[in-house]
């Protein structure tokens, strides 16, 4: 059995317990899943190097994303997430009650965000759908800081002729001009994270 931080093992276990999807497997296309635990680590290892820095996270869920942040960012650092959800925000905000770096907000984080930026690190986790969105969350960035999709299918397990090769719509997202990005394939080599720091 994977060994979790105790404040991720929590988490995992409030999503079981309310029926929240730990895997996109289980949530199918049309529900939010918990983070996995491969992303849940590499937000860790982000959120370790924002020192007296500032996180920001659309889509709370239950707090699977946010405990993992927590457990490994620096005690000078503060975590703000977002999540439209009042039960899921409810149940995250009860997991995370203990950590005053951490402040869980219901509500639309197109509004709420912007009010507490620059930020450091950015897990945008809430299917940000357009452009326009997009551009506004690197906008939120401080330079340097870094933001982060998952829920992508690696390039290279894609068919040759694919709609989602041809046009991924998160791969033209991290095709803006003031980000260096790149793709990350998780060791399942289904899945990967779309990473992007701020240049310009």
């Amino acid at each position: 059995m994977e060994e979790f931080p105790p404040l991720v093992e929590r988490a995992r276990l409030r999503a079981s317990r309310m029926g929240f999807p730990l895997t996109r497997d289980e949530a199918g296309p049309d529900r939010p899943s918990a983070c996995l635990p491969d992303v849940g680590r590499f937000l860790a290892v982000l959120a370790a190097g924002c020192r007296g820095g500032r996180i920001g996270e659309l889509g709370t869920g239950v707090g699977v994303g946010a405990a993992w942040m927590a457990s490994g960012m620096p005690d000078d650092c503060v975590l703000v997430t977002v999540e439209l959800d009042d039960r899921l925000a409810s149940a995250a905000r009860q997991l995370l009650a203990d950590d005053p770096r951490v402040e869980v907000i219901t509500g639309d984080a197109a509004e709420i965000l912007p009010d507490r930026a620059p930020f450091d690190l950015m897990f945008a986790d809430s299917g940000v759908r357009d452009a326009a969105a997009f551009e506004s969350l690197v906008s939120l960035l401080r330079l340097g800081g870094r933001i982060v999709m998952d829920d992508v299918i690696p390039l290279a397990a894609l068919p040759a002729v694919s709609e989602p090769r041809a046009d991924d719509l998160k791969r033209r997202f991290f095709q803006d001009p003031r980000l260096v990005s790149t793709e990350v394939v998780l060791p399942d080599l289904r899945n990967a994270l779309l990473v992007g720091t701020r240049a310009a």
